[in-house]
């Protein structure tokens, strides 16, 4: 099929040509994928929301440019992107033990390490009620994304979404303290 007529098809909505192009460019976008290191999604989730951005965004497709070439853009800026919100993200956990190692004695380090945890949670509470629950289930109790989605029922990006909000938040307020 040429490029101009498969565009033209996915424009209108055409189920066949989309799901040609989806068996067609899945394993080539998930090797493209996996030249990148994640810390809490997969090549899969990449290319599975690469494929919804194309279907939900098809009419924006340029006729005139290379099918192949719009859809390895597409999944390269997905996955930039989610990089750099990744690249924010700090352990607060490793950042508490970090700077309460620098004392010496052990007193002190008992008391600057319970004084910064109850910083900490008191900032936890200032979160949303959801967002605060992911972040606890993430972070503090070492739990996989995967494995929140099994309890709360939402899907890894939410989770990272949440997750991010979070970080920001405490960076925020962390900063400003």
């Amino acid at each position: 099929m040429k490029n101009e007529e498969l565009i033209r098809k996915l424009k209108k909505g055409n189920k066949a040509a989309f799901k040609d192009i989806y068996l067609s460019y899945y394993s080539k976008l998930i090797e493209t994928a996996k030249r990148f290191e994640f810390k809490f999604l997969t090549p899969e989730d990449f290319v599975q929301e690469t494929f919804l951005k194309v279907y939900h965004n098809r009419k924006l497709l340029k006729e005139d440019v290379l099918f192949d070439k719009q859809l390895f853009v597409i999944c390269k800026n997905i996955i930039l992107n989610h990089l750099s919100r990744e690249n924010k993200v700090i352990p607060i956990s490793s950042y508490a033990l970090n700077s309460a190692f620098q004392t010496e004695d052990d007193e002190t380090f008992y008391a600057d390490f319970a004084y910064k945890k109850s910083q900490l949670e008191a900032l936890l509470q200032q979160l949303p009620e959801q967002q605060r629950k992911i972040f606890t289930l993430h972070k503090l109790n070492n739990h996989t994304y995967q494995e929140i989605a099994e309890i709360t029922g939402l899907s890894p990006k939410t989770i990272a979404n949440h997750i991010y909000l979070a970080n920001k938040f405490l960076q925020k307020k962390i900063k400003n303290a």
